[in-house]
């Protein structure tokens, strides 16, 4: 049964702006560069002012842009004096279209570059990859095609690290369905053995036990190697829980032969496939987005936007609009839709470039927090010095939402004195010592990082231990708390560190 009804709902939706410019907040310098030539691309309204630079140099006696000029013409030709300027149903305020051209470039930059500061450009790492390296290889071998396709199907399924990780009956059954190749387990297997003699050692492996063997067996046979191999094929479970007093027990080793077959096991790369060498990685480079520099005990803020455009709207969109405002006559529904569709773009390109502007501010506004309440680290350097600082800090102080400010913290990074980090390291929670004082737990990590790495490596200090360390530093943390700060430092427990 149909029937109406009067609701009231109170609603709050984005408007498209605001969506826009949570995106690029969210985003890095670098991601910023490409987001803005894509909407470059996308959008003819939307200009990088340094493109003009070259029209201002043009040869005048080059023809003009013809497509533009006919488009003009046809405006002219359709003027009737008789006829009001604008029907009602096209009006609409030109000035907020025009005035643009009239107000001077928006440059989106801090002030912190000139036309005259060196350009230097970051050198990118190239030359061939894992997969082609061994593809060269493996051109070395004088093979049946049957092999040969078999083989670089094989090379084509190791991953980043070298390894082979599908199993071979999964391989067989996509070798026939995709490749129309017929092959077993046992030809498959021989296949294998030939990928495993490529450069570098221990690739084609199915396993880290298997690659170290592989690692090994190409050593010169020496007792240390021997041992090694013993120690990895027959005691491999004990040999990575580290039970060094079963391995020697069972093995009948002395501790020096069990220090010199480790030695040599230590040798070994457990991930072959990015081994540097002829294969070249593609190497990512960090761009921070902020710049923090001391200038005589002044801290200095400025965002690194030298691979940021200038935008502007096109000055040609513009002279469309003017053009259809300063004819007369009446306008045809083409005319009506092309001057609609520059409206559409025109607004976009305003809407891109102030959200562009809205983002630039932002992130001014909320490193400009974090460097005032971390003033004392970015002046010394010693983590000790960082305070407890959460998200609801930073958003009281600048007047932002949390969520806003996390997104300011996302993926960015910040270049100092002492080194570039992630924004969001110099988040932490605090805790109490004995004198009642907040202190960061990124102090805390800090001195459990120091104990570690200053401690007797035959005898390591256990998380009992630094529990009461810390206690006599004053700072009462539980062990369980202890364990949860090593996990998060990536230390292993007390009897992995331990060494002959």
């Amino acid at each position: 049964m149909l029937n109406q009804r009067l609701q009231q709902k109170l609603l709050q939706k984005l408007s498209p702006q605001q969506i826009l410019l949570m995106k690029l907040l969210q985003i890095p310098t670098m991601a910023l560069e490409q987001r803005i030539k894509q909407e470059i691309e996308e959008n003819p309204a939307l200009e990088d002012a340094a493109d003009d630079l070259d029209d201002e140099y043009q040869d005048p006696n080059e023809s003009p842009d013809y497509e533009e000029s006919q488009d003009s013409d046809d405006f002219e030709n359709d003027k009737e004096p008789d006829e009001p300027v604008v029907n009602k149903e096209d009006e609409f305020d030109l000035e907020d279209y025009i005035d643009d051209d009239e107000i001077p470039d928006y440059k989106l930059s801090a002030n912190n570059s000139s036309p005259d500061d060196e350009q230097r450009e970051i050198p990118f790492a190239s030359g061939y990859t894992f997969q082609e390296h061994l593809m060269q290889q493996l051109g070395m071998y004088i093979l049946e095609p049957h092999i040969h396709a078999i083989a670089l199907h094989l090379i084509g399924n190791l991953d980043d690290s070298g390894y082979l990780n599908r199993e071979l009956e999964a391989i067989i059954d996509d070798l026939a369905f995709l490749q129309n190749i017929q092959t077993n387990q046992n030809e498959l297997e021989g296949v294998l053995q030939i990928i495993q003699t490529l450069e570098p050692p221990g690739v084609g492996a199915r396993s880290l036990r298997e690659c170290l063997l592989l690692q090994l067996h190409r050593k010169p046979e020496t007792i240390a190697v021997r041992h090694s191999i013993q120690i990895i094929d027959r005691y491999f479970s004990e040999f990575t829980k580290k039970h060094y007093d079963k391995i020697m027990k069972r093995a009948r080793f002395t501790e020096a032969d069990l220090k010199e077959a480790i030695d040599e096991i230590l040798k070994l790369n457990p991930k072959p496939g990015n081994s540097p060498g002829e294969s070249v990685r593609s190497n990512q480079y960090i761009i921070p987005d902020f710049i923090i520099t001391n200038n005589d005990g002044e801290l200095e803020l400025s965002l690194n936007n030298r691979y940021i455009p200038e935008l502007r709207v096109s000055r040609s969109y513009n002279e469309i609009l003017e053009t259809f405002v300063e004819s007369k006559g009446k306008k045809t529904n083409q005319q009506k839709d092309a001057v609609m569709f520059v409206k559409q773009k025109i607004d976009s390109a305003r809407w891109f470039i102030d959200a562009v502007r809205q983002r630039q501010n932002t992130l001014l506004v909320t490193m400009k927090a974090i460097m005032d309440y971390q003033r004392n680290y970015f002046l010394t350097g010693d983590e000790t010095n960082i305070r407890p600082m959460i998200l609801k800090d930073i958003a009281e102080i600048v007047g932002l939402d949390i969520s806003t400010v996390s997104r300011v913290a996302n993926s960015k990074y910040v270049q100092s004195p002492f080194g570039i980090f992630l924004l969001k390291s110099f988040f932490s929670e605090s805790l109490q010592n004995d004198s009642g004082e907040e202190v960061s737990t990124r102090e805390i990590k800090k001195i459990l990082s120091d104990c570690v790495e200053g401690e007797d490596k035959q005898k390591p200090v256990t998380d009992e231990e630094l529990m009461k360390i810390l206690k006599t530093k004053g700072y009462n943390i539980a062990r369980r708390t202890i364990a949860k700060y090593r996990e998060q430092l990536s230390i292993p427990v007390a009897r992995l560190r331990r060494e002959l």
